[in-house]
């Protein structure tokens, strides 16, 4: 299960890993299960954990007065799933985070999260890029919801994750989008005729 975490990391360091800070971080990151629908967080929680996702797909929402859901995230293989003010600052989440397929992830506390950067300074150097491409990212989203209409933020979207798309139902992917899913049907509709 820790081969693709391993991997993972690899891909994003300069160094390769060490046969004893492989068998660290084997010996840090805890698997686990869950079902389709079960929550690794829920709304009111203090972010315990940062996931590593092995396999599945999950999403990270928060619903609003009128019982809409808002999804701010989605995660699938190779992914990461927490709320990461929560997990960094304790303070109680605001999102829930649940499995949309079983899935199997590993899990790693801040504590020992914090413990691994001192043993394997070359840890460093990954959290710095996973951080780096997390903000682009973030920033790519933020002017695409200011700037795009939702015509270009569906194709920017299909374009750049793909594999969402058969893993996500039609009405998640709208939320995610900041459109409803009647809109999201429109122009699914009108891209097929193209």
């Amino acid at each position: 299960m820790h081969e693709s975490l391993i991997k993972h990391i690899n891909n994003y360091t300069s160094i390769p890993l060490r046969e004893s800070e492989v068998e660290l971080i084997k010996n840090t990151f805890a698997p686990k299960k869950i079902k389709k629908k079960q929550y690794l967080l829920q709304e009111g929680q203090v972010c315990k954990y940062s996931a590593f996702v092995v396999k599945g797909a999950m999403r990270q929402y928060n619903v609003d007065d009128k019982g809409v859901e808002h999804i701010v995230r989605l995660s699938i293989e190779n992914w990461w799933a927490a709320d990461r003010e929560s997990f960094v600052m304790l303070t109680p989440s605001v999102y829930n985070i649940d499995a949309w397929e079983d899935t199997e992830m590993l899990l790693i506390t801040k504590p020992d999260s914090l413990a691994l950067l001192n043993q394997i300074p070359v840890l460093i150097e990954w959290v710095r890029k996973l951080d780096e491409h997390h903000a682009f990212a973030a920033q790519k989203r933020l002017s695409a919801s200011i700037s795009f209409s939702a015509e270009k933020r569906y194709s920017d979207f299909a374009t750049t994750y793909p594999e969402f798309l058969q893993r996500f139902p039609q009405h998640m992917i709208a939320s995610y989008l900041g459109i409803t899913k009647e809109s999201l049907s429109r122009i699914r509709h009108q891209a097929a005729k193209k």
